[in-house]
């Protein structure tokens, strides 16, 4: 059905105690963007000259039929539609939109190409931000809106099905209260002759997703003694553990070879990371291990940022996700720090 057909015009000057159809913006340049009339509000004599100082001539009145849908009623649909848990949205729409945001801090996960596959629908559109991004409570997270003021009933229940089928395509994994120790190995640091710095680090991060360190050891170069204090984290019911330094390629760097011998037989060295190239991730039964490199000391962000949140959520990437971080896994070093909020770590 055409537009003509379901929508009839009036002219400003004669549109006095007429219900307006949609929100209608005003931008003010340099300082303001949005409604200055919102949906089914009634047009008084006194905005009749605000309405033409904002270039409209004309307003619109809605004839509707049962095949058709307002902009307002059918983003609701689509919001439903996409929200998984952990997702929630306001119970107003903008200016036809509808803003889905985090009910608790967690991981943000997308369905990338159910995203795609609900876009392709050409009345109907979706953005959210990245996939694996840590999201706190009530952050925004995506939104959604039918592209004309009226859907045909038809392709919005299209948009609705596919979203169902593929349930859920917006959703929040909430972080795990698990039991994290650490392991801090060097002989410099065990000898005392500089001061560790790893502690903080780590300690920082884990407290930035809810959770907190139980437990550090301080170990030399020593591939028995690395060993031996995995196997007493094993025993103390540890889901993560998380060693520092002795990574790279270095005859006294033992740490690899320490993990190993405490028996974790899924275990990944190297990711496509820059900085992180010499990290490990392995697993013994529940327990999860990442050896941190020594570029955690000098780079704010580093590959640990990007999968130490994944196994707070209660994920297990694997060597496919490392090798997948390659797109987007360079590090720009910017001046000002701005992750998440930039490309570092964001694979299509």
């Amino acid at each position: 059905m055409g537009k003509n057909n379901i929508l009839k015009t009036i002219p400003v000057d004669q549109a006095v105690g007429m219900t307006i159809a949609h929100d209608m913006t005003e931008i003010i340049p340099g300082k303001s963007k949005g409604p200055a009339f919102k949906k089914g509000h009634q047009v008084s004599a006194r905005d009749i000259c605000h309405l033409m100082r904002m270039g409209k001539n004309n307003l619109y009145v809605l004839d509707l039929d049962d095949t058709q849908v307002h902009e307002d009623d059918a983003v609701f649909e689509l919001a439903a539609a996409l929200a998984g848990p952990g997702v929630e949205f306001s119970a107003q729409p903008h200016e036809g939109k509808l803003e889905l945001r985090a009910a608790y801090p967690g991981l943000f996960k997308v369905d990338a190409e159910a995203l795609t596959d609900f876009n392709m629908i050409q009345d109907v559109m979706a953005a959210a931000i990245h996939t694996n991004t840590p999201v706190s409570k009530n952050q925004s997270l995506a939104a959604t809106r039918a592209i004309p003021l009226v859907i045909d009933r038809s392709e919005l229940d299209r948009a609705v099905a596919l979203a169902k089928t593929r349930y859920p395509v917006f959703s929040v994994k909430m972080f795990n209260p698990l039991k994290i120790r650490l392991a801090i190995v060097g002989n410099e640091v065990y000898d005392g002759l500089i001061q560790d710095r790893f502690q903080a680090i780590v300690e920082e991060k884990a407290a930035a997703l809810g959770a907190e360190i139980l437990e550090v050891a301080f170990l030399p170069d020593n591939q028995e003694k690395i060993t031996q204090q995995i196997n007493d984290y094993l025993q103390k019911d540890t889901d993560i553990i998380i060693t520092t330094g002795g990574m790279s390629v270095d005859p006294d760097d033992v740490t690899k070879e320490g993990i190993q011998a405490a028996g974790f037989d899924r275990v990944h060295y190297s990711s496509a990371v820059l900085p992180g190239a010499m990290f490990l991730l392995g697993y013994k039964g529940k327990t999860a291990i990442m050896g941190l490199p020594a570029c955690g000391l000098y780079h704010r962000t580093t590959i640990f940022d990007l999968i130490f949140p994944r196994l707070m959520a209660g994920e297990t990437p694997g060597a496919r996700d490392l090798a997948s971080l390659g797109h987007g896994g360079l590090c720009l070093n910017c001046k000002v720090c701005r992750y998440p909020q930039c490309p570092f770590g964001k694979a299509v």
